[in-house]
């Protein structure tokens, strides 16, 4: 390991962003290195749903969506207010069907669009009910060859049993395994492939939502000639003659460094489980309350303090500085405990969330994001971030409930590990929380007198196309809501959580680096979650992470093999 430009380009981090743009720098004819400080590749995007968000996709068209670049502008236009940042909203919506078009047709990288998952608020102007979202297609792992072994493993609280299930239909059939028999055959063929996966390789080879994307690309990658290093943290960019030439890094206790005649990409993930910067930008943990993420544990703010060695701007003042989502803590069998993303279970009918003492305070079945905005400003001031989730018998057996799945399996272990709170009455179940029982019981009473016909006066559960989305379409006259009356009652206790961070470098729209005077830093760039949100801290659908990871990893890319192609024609490099 020298100091010479053995490489075109380097690349930090090993998630959606960085494997764009390796696999589109390797494509371009450049020799290309991705640096990861885990001791397996994918980061938080390998645990993810694997979803992007695309407007006006080759998949949307094809299927007929009614869309336009126009639409989807002012849907972000009014999602984003004040904080509109319209050269880098711009670049997205006219690069994004571009990057998805290269990488799929050049690339394993493939998705299935997702006509019916609407934007988190279709009722703005220009939002969708469905078909800006499109899901990773399941991936065999033994296509990765003897680096499948190096694939981030899933999160084992996100698994049946061991066993990845795709974030789109398939979950949808698992929830019907016992209702419908097409979907039970589904279920048991998919269930005796993994058994069989199981017994000859000790894991699933069928690989679906984020760790479909992240082997899709990764093994693209690897048939192109790029090279991987494990466990290799990157300690400071290498700046001279007034750019970044190259990294500093280290591996097995040494330190070295690596040039690259292109430049550097960082695509490290952001700074989720960095505590200093936490405190500094997470109102509920300036008030005190502590915050857990279902972020890759490696990721901390490694690239913000290489970029401002160098010059470089952070963006801190969005309205959110990360990607919230409400999680259950889950005990594991070791006394740690894992975390678990609560997508969908709040939206189904015979289900409630409240705050101490017992209150109600959002629209339950809102996006994850808007569920903890709500939640963090319910709590300001209040103590600890947190609510319970309550469902009656029906409810949880039907749906499950967090961790908790739906009828055969049992809820003996939930239950016993105080996962799960049992309540033979209202308040029973409020002794078992902690929460009041007279406000619990009549919170329940309230909402339950206009459930009996589907309606929801105080919060509008059920009127937006994205509640009903996640409801169950079965139910009616509203998806979403039916009483809390059948016991006994059960609670799980959700905590603020995130899924990726939004506050981040400051980059241009071809994810160059800029300093603080807004220039670009040569040979620097960066994209994921190492970047500022293009969308200024907002969630408008599922993917606005992943879809411009893709697409700016893959525009630092086409850049830095264009700056070099002038480079090595000019004989400057």
């Amino acid at each position: 390991m020298t100091g010479q430009a053995d490489w075109d380009l380097i690349v930090v981090g090993s998630g959606a962003a960085g494997w764009s743009a390796a696999v589109t720098a390797a494509l371009k004819g450049l020799k290309v290195i991705v640096l990861e400080k885990a001791p397996y590749f994918g980061g938080t995007t390998a645990s993810s749903g694997g979803w992007i968000w695309v407007p006006c996709s080759k998949q949307a068209n094809e299927a007929g969506v009614q869309d336009s670049i126009e639409k989807a502008r002012r849907y972000l236009e009014v999602e984003t207010g004040k904080n509109f940042r319209a050269s880098h909203v711009d670049a997205y919506l006219a690069r994004a069907p571009e990057a998805l078009d290269f990488l799929t047709s050049n690339s394993d990288l493939a998705f299935d669009l997702g006509p019916q998952y609407s934007d988190y608020h279709a009722e703005y102007e220009g939002g969708l009910p469905g078909g800006r979202a499109l899901v990773a297609r399941p991936y065999d792992a033994r296509n990765l060859g003897a680096h499948k072994a190096r694939l981030k493993p899933p999160l084992p609280e996100t698994t049946f049993l061991g066993m990845m299930v795709g974030s789109g239909k398939e979950l949808k059939h698992f929830f019907n395994a016992t209702r419908s028999p097409v979907s039970a055959a589904y279920v048991s063929v998919l269930l005796a492939r993994y058994v069989k996966d199981r017994v000859f390789f000790g894991r699933s080879m069928r690989l679906t939502n984020g760790s479909a994307m992240v082997a899709r690309l990764a093994a693209t990658a690897f048939r192109l000639g790029v090279e991987l290093r494990l466990e290799t943290p990157v300690r400071a960019l290498l700046f001279e003659n007034g750019g970044v030439t190259g990294v500093l890094a280290t591996h097995d206790g040494k330190t070295f460094d690596l040039r690259a005649r292109g430049g550097v990409v960082l695509a490290s993930g952001g700074f989720a489980h960095d505590k200093a910067v936490r405190l500094q930008l997470y109102p509920h943990v300036r008030d005190g309350s502590d915050h857990y993420s279902a972020v890759d544990p490696h990721v901390t703010a490694d690239s913000w303090d290489m970029v401002q060695a160098v010059g470089g701007e952070i963006i801190s003042n969005f309205p959110n500085a990360a990607a919230w989502v409400p999680l259950s803590l889950v005990p594991r069998p070791d006394g740690s405990h894992g975390v678990f993303p609560h997508f969908i279970d709040r939206a189904k009918p015979g289900v409630m969330a409240v705050v101490p003492p017992g209150r109600r305070f959002v629209n339950e079945a809102v996006s994850y994001h808007d569920f903890i905005q709500a939640l963090i400003k319910a709590r300001a001031g209040q103590g600890e971030c947190a609510c319970w989730l309550i469902a009656d018998h029906d409810a949880i057996r039907k749906y499950g409930l967090g961790h908790v799945k739906p009828f055969p399996v049992p809820m003996g272990p939930a239950l016993k590990s105080g996962y799960l709170r049992r309540g033979n009455t209202l308040p029973e179940l409020a002794e078992a929380c902690g929460l009041d029982a007279q406000t619990l019981q009549t919170t329940v009473q309230n909402y339950n007198r206009h459930a009996e016909s589907g309606e929801d006066p105080e919060y509008g559960r059920g009127t937006r196309a994205y509640n009903r989305y996640l409801g169950d379409p079965q139910h009616k006259p509203n998806p979403c809501v039916r009483p809390l009356r059948t016991p006994p009652f059960y609670a799980v206790r959700l905590v603020a959580g995130d899924l990726g961070t939004f506050a981040g470098i400051a980059t241009d729209e071809n994810a160059r680096v800029l300093d603080q005077s807004g220039t670009a830093i040569p040979g620097l760039y960066a994209a994921g979650n190492d970047a500022a949100s293009i969308l200024s801290g907002t969630y408008p659908g599922a993917g606005i992470t992943l879809g411009p990871a893709i697409t700016f990893g893959y525009l630092a890319a086409l850049d830095a093999a264009d700056t070099l192609g002038r480079k090595l024609k000019d004989g400057t490099s």
